[in-house]
């Protein structure tokens, strides 16, 4: 028997300045076909990505009113239908790191979740499809965030043509090694993962 398990559908990382400097797009399993590919265009994941900008500045707005004033994770940011959820991070730098995660979209036989986990693991990830917990998604920021930070100690990178300060405008991120570490973060990344 196969169950469907959240898998990342998108990645992106946005600026300080709100331009998008990278977007990452993963296929999911799609039931009907038996087969692989992306749930929504490439357009469909800009938008998307572009909605969560709002909730960003509202959340921001309501810790610096609390004052907390603290940026990081800030968890579920919206569930856009009853497939897809986008949740979302901070840096202290205002780089913002979303992943929309599509809750059905990588299929896994019964037998090879039996042969992945043990007894408690296994209902975990068959109840996995019900949605995330709090901290699952810890380990995909942290190992974006750590890329980021290699991305940024290239002597070579210049952040401010990415992220200009007078705040127009902006050029994607090019890196190949910082694309194959997105595609690696996003490919690797299921619920019960602590270290990517």
């Amino acid at each position: 028997m196969a169950t469907a398990i959240p898998s990342i559908a998108c990645i992106g990382v946005i600026g300080r300045n709100n331009n998008p400097l990278h977007t990452s797009i993963f296929p999911s399993y799609d039931p009907s076909t038996t087969s692989y590919h992306p749930v929504r265009t490439p357009l469909q994941f800009s938008l998307i990505l572009s909605s969560t900008l709002d909730v960003f500045e509202l959340r921001s707005r309501q810790n610096a009113a609390a004052g907390v004033g603290l940026t990081g994770d800030f968890g579920l940011l919206h569930a856009v239908d009853d497939r897809l959820a986008a949740y979302g991070f901070e840096t202290n730098t205002g780089t913002r790191f979303v992943v929309v995660v599509d809750m059905r979209g990588r299929r896994m036989d019964g037998a090879v979740a039996a042969g992945l986990a043990d007894g408690r693991d296994s209902k975990r990830l068959a109840g996995a499809a019900a949605g995330l917990r709090e901290g699952e998604m810890r380990p995909v920021f942290k190992a974006m965030q750590m890329a980021y930070i290699r991305l940024m100690q290239n002597p070579f990178f210049d952040p401010d043509e990415h992220s200009p300060p007078a705040g127009h405008g902006g050029r994607k991120i090019t890196s190949r090694k910082f694309a194959e570490e997105m595609r690696r973060i996003g490919e690797n990344w299921m619920p019960g993962v602590t270290n990517l």
